[in-house]
């Protein structure tokens, strides 16, 4: 597939080499924030008080499929082109995401997005909105536009993506495929409620739980060295150069694991596979009762 842009970003960016970075014309720096409404907070409200000098705000919604009955399911082609174009993105821009959560809640669902219609020079800022803030750095106030811009209709990259019936062709087949559920482990053992009404509790057979807190570092929010990522998934008993289809509760947060793969990807002596793939629907859909 075409891609909009030449790739020269790093799947993800150091706040340090964000700040030195910030004024570069084609740079586009967007506020991904997006927060399950059980946490009380309000990721809009959080951005017209604090945000990254210059960052507009992405809501995760505008570029879902507002006729699904499912949670962030992906766009049509022209409707994220449209979005795009409001918020004067151009196809040539490169795209820095960051999120408020210290985890790459959201920041790696908008990034993965961004990689699924083909504007490959995008990336995800390392540690998000905590790691900028913790040296004191520049913020600001209110809301950011831009002037609507030309975005050309994408193509979307299905091998990036997986609907309900090709995982359960994988489930079925005990396969080459691995099949990894980044939500809490209570969650994905039946032992807690789901946080949305009218979905069971449980996983998909075969699956391997891997919650994406365990991607970053706990006390810093900035994701585990390539080294560190080789290890934790040994021990999950997760082979990166093989194919894996991520899901979660909405396929937000397993986007996170589509990040991580790619970051040891491109490291140094890094596993050859290809890129995650995320199942849309995720356990929304899955555990629908």
């Amino acid at each position: 597939m075409e891609s909009s842009s030449t790739a020269s970003l790093a799947p993800l960016v150091s706040a340090a080499w964000l700040a030195a970075h910030l004024s570069a014309p084609d740079l586009v720096v967007l506020d991904c924030s997006w927060y399950l409404p059980s946490s009380g907070r309000d990721a809009d409200a959080e951005y017209r008080a604090r945000h990254i000098p210059g960052a507009l705000r992405l809501d995760l919604d505008a570029i879902s499929d507002s006729t699904s009955d499912l949670p962030h399911m992906l766009p049509a082609a022209p409707d994220f082109a449209a979005v795009m174009e409001r918020m004067g993105v151009r196809p040539s821009d490169r795209v820095i995401c960051y999120d408020g959560s210290g985890v790459n809640l959201s920041a790696a669902r908008a990034w993965w997005t961004f990689r699924i219609f083909g504007h490959r020079d995008s990336a995800v800022l390392d540690g998000g909105f905590p790691a900028w803030a913790a040296a004191t750095r520049p913020v600001q106030r209110g809301v950011i536009t831009r002037p609507p811009t030309g975005y050309r209709v994408p193509e979307l990259d299905r091998a990036m993506v997986r609907d309900r019936r090709a995982v359960e062709v994988i489930a079925e087949a005990y396969g080459p495929t691995q099949i990894v559920d980044c939500r809490p482990a209570l969650r994905f053992e039946g032992k807690a409620d789901e946080p949305r009404a009218g979905v069971r509790r449980g996983n998909i057979p075969g699956s391997i739980n891997l919650p994406f807190t365990e991607l970053t570092d706990e006390a810093t929010g900035v994701m585990r060295s390539p080294a560190a990522l080789r290890k934790l998934f040994e021990a999950h008993q997760i082979d990166a150069s093989r194919p894996i289809v991520a899901l979660c509760g909405s396929g937000t947060s397993a986007a996170g694991l589509a990040l991580a793969v790619e970051v040891l990807r491109t490291s140094n002596d890094g596993p050859v596979g290809p890129p995650v793939a995320i199942y849309d629907g995720s356990w929304t859909e899955w555990g629908k009762v």
